[in-house]
């Protein structure tokens, strides 16, 4: 009987529910480490996705062009990601890609302003499905989810904003295809292997 009225205490229940709302807030405060750690990310992606898009257009230059763009997709996706994983905070993948997009944008890029709306674009698509696991698991299985979560994402922004609503069913399926394994493996499997080599160096801990 004690034990029932201490669970349905309402004093009782609003100081755990404020407990959570502290550890919650605390495993999400940015330090000024998570701030260099980001920035870090940020200039290293800007630069390899700026490089990356020769290889962009040297496959868009070949009987591959419809398939360049799902081909090369995952590299532009590996700094989000990567910044989720690293400092498991809310909203560092979304901002990690931003920042990374900016920094590619910065070094003329040739999409111009259009890589600022990509790059929110991708973050977006791999912050949801970090979101899906309710920020908890910030490894294979995030990653797991993040690659699904980007596919969708932007599979969807190249239907309306690539022309892919005029493609055939069979072709946007190959596509659709192409995309995952590209995002499963740089975006994925690439970033987990980055991920270990970090922690091995301790800088995170």
């Amino acid at each position: 009987m004690v034990a029932f009225l201490y669970q349905t205490d309402p004093f009782c229940l609003s100081k755990k529910e404020s407990f959570n709302m502290q550890t919650i807030g605390k495993k999400n405060k940015w330090s000024l480490r998570d701030v260099i750690f980001l920035a870090i990310i940020a200039i290293f992606f800007g630069i390899i996705y700026q490089v990356w898009s020769y290889a962009y257009y040297a496959l868009a230059a070949t009987p591959l062009k419809p398939y360049a763009n799902d081909l090369t997709l995952g590299v532009w996706i590996m700094a989000g990601p990567l910044a989720g994983i690293l400092l498991k905070k809310i909203g560092a993948t979304v901002i990690g890609e931003l920042l990374a997009a900016a920094v590619e944008m910065l070094l003329f890029s040739s999409w111009g302003a259009a890589t600022l709306i990509s790059g929110f674009i991708q973050g977006i698509g791999n912050e949801l499905g970090f979101a899906a696991t309710g920020y908890k698991n910030w490894d294979k299985t995030g990653l797991l989810f993040s690659t699904i979560g980007a596919t969708i994402v932007t599979f969807i922004w190249d239907w309306f904003q690539s022309g892919y609503s005029a493609y055939h069913v069979s072709l946007l399926l190959t596509l659709l295809v192409i995309r995952f394994i590209s995002i499963g493996f740089f975006a994925g499997v690439l970033v987990y292997w980055i991920k270990q080599l970090v922690e091995k160096t301790g800088l995170m801990s």
